[in-house]
């Protein structure tokens, strides 16, 4: 899931080299954070949240295909 969530940010941002997504994991599954370039910060979110919802959605589905729970979350 990680290494998903990586290609598809490092395919939507200009700074690549800037993505980290964090992976961690407590009672209610998985979480994953994702860190990207403050100038990149609007290209992730999207016109009224459509492109960070877009991956929620595309992370949601990956994880219903592993049987896990998992949550994504965009750093400031």
């Amino acid at each position: 899931m990680k290494n998903l969530l990586e290609f598809i940010l490092n395919h939507l941002v200009d700074h690549p080299e800037d993505v980290k997504v964090e992976e961690m994991e407590d009672e209610r599954g998985f979480t994953y954070t994702l860190y990207v370039n403050p100038e990149d910060m609007g290209k992730v979110i999207g016109k009224n949240g459509r492109i960070i919802q877009s991956i929620r959605n595309i992370a949601k589905v990956r994880a219903v295909k592993e049987n896990i729970r998992a949550y994504v979350t965009l750093a400031e």
